[in-house]
């Protein structure tokens, strides 16, 4: 992915967190709350290098699952409260914080791969391709 288009500067990982483009930093970059726009409105930037996978969703497991059970015990071994009182706060707790932050880290992950101008592995003549690097 070669980006030649001229644009104000702005950092692409803070701007996608946002839910703008990472070129331009005014496109919307999602058209629902996960799905991604096919192209800026606002620079065109084809939106089709984006794949941002499971990485996301795994990172709000660990990090939310994380800092519930860590609260969750504390919480046990401190005043040792009925297990429905447990449900009644950690279920929705858990709910609440992984919605809010599957959004801004799907568009951290966008704006990296942006930035980094990742792509897809290819193989070229049996080898992996190591881009820019002299054989």
């Amino acid at each position: 992915m070669q980006d030649k288009a001229l644009y104000a500067p702005v950092p692409p990982a803070s701007t996608a967190m946002r839910g703008r483009c990472p070129r331009c930093g005014q496109g919307r970059l999602f058209k629902g709350f996960l799905d991604t726009a096919p192209a800026c409105t606002a620079c065109g930037l084809d939106y089709k290098f984006i794949d941002s996978g499971d990485g996301p969703a795994v990172f709000v497991i660990l990090l939310i699952g994380f800092v519930v059970v860590g609260l969750a015990l504390y919480v046990e071994v401190t005043w040792q409260p009925p297990l429905w009182l447990h449900a009644l706060l950690w279920l929705p707790s858990t709910l609440i914080l992984s919605l809010g932050l599957l959004r801004p880290l799907k568009g951290l992950m966008i704006g990296l791969q942006y930035q980094n101008k990742a792509t897809e592995g290819r193989l070229v003549d049996g080898k992996a391709d190591g881009g820019d690097a002299a054989p």
